[in-house]
């Protein structure tokens, strides 16, 4: 197992579009900190807006191009021949794999929040307790992508896989606009087909709060419960489904 973390650290630290990503990420940091011209709210809605969108933006992409290649590389370079040929689970394969990168993410999301929450500080900013939950949603949707992409991957192609995922993505970031245009048309037997159906997607909506933020609107506690619940859970269900294919699956020698 320890060989299985190893070996997935050594392949994500070594894919070039990480750092290019890393490289954008950094650009934009220093882009959103020389914006101190600006009034004092439109320097709160900036900052907030640019350093959520971009900690967001920047690991959806690099979950997609990065975690997509996580199980191919190993399968067209036939090295999980070697691997599984150990006494290893194809279970434990999975989930180092996803608790590895998940645990990239996190270390450097952090530090992004973490920079993110000086800057307002020593702007003077207050910080609300939606900044907080913004950012610890933000990780939890970039979790469920990791399990979303490797789900896939099972058996997709790396393009397939990226661009089913983003569809998947933006869908799941559309089902009320989606349900407020079916319920205008009074089509009942597709507003409850899309309900359904939205049970299938992940949580991403309702994950999406950074655009309440100081905007005066008092969210109960047991929304942020309800969420970080369904989100794990529905984290759990993808990779049990990951694992349960990727357990059936024949490699070709």
């Amino acid at each position: 197992m320890i060989n299985i973390a190893l070996n997935t650290f050594k392949e994500i630290v070594r894919n070039k579009f990480l750092y290019l990503i890393l490289v954008f990420a950094f650009l934009f940091i220093i882009f959103s900190i020389s914006l101190w011209k600006l009034t004092i709210w439109e320097d709160i809605k900036v900052i907030t807006d640019f350093w959520i969108a971009m900690i967001e933006i920047f690991w959806f992409i690099g979950v997609l191009f990065v975690g997509s290649q996580l199980l191919f590389k190993e399968i067209e370079g036939k090295t999980i021949f070697l691997i599984l040929s150990k006494p290893i689970k194809r279970y434990e394969f999975i989930l180092w794999k996803f608790l590895w990168f998940g645990m990239i993410i996190f270390l450097i999301t952090f530090l992004q929040s973490l920079l993110y929450l000086l800057v307002l500080f020593f702007k003077e900013i207050q910080i609300d307790v939606l900044i907080l939950f913004s950012l610890l949603f933000i990780f939890f949707k970039l979790l469920i992508l990791v399990a979303i992409v490797l789900f896939f991957s099972t058996f997709m192609s790396t393009i397939l896989t990226i661009i089913v995922s983003i569809m998947i993505y933006f869908v799941s970031h559309s089902f009320s606009l989606l349900l407020d245009l079916l319920h205008k048309t009074q089509i009942t037997f597709l507003e409850i087909f899309w309900k359904i159906l939205q049970l299938l997607f992940p949580p991403f909506e309702a994950l999406n709060i950074k655009d309440y933020i100081w905007s005066f609107i008092n969210f109960p506690p047991s929304f942020f419960i309800q969420n970080t619940i369904y989100s794990i859970f529905y984290l759990f269900l993808v990779l049990f489904f990951t694992v349960l294919i990727f357990n059936r699956k024949k490699f070709e020698n």
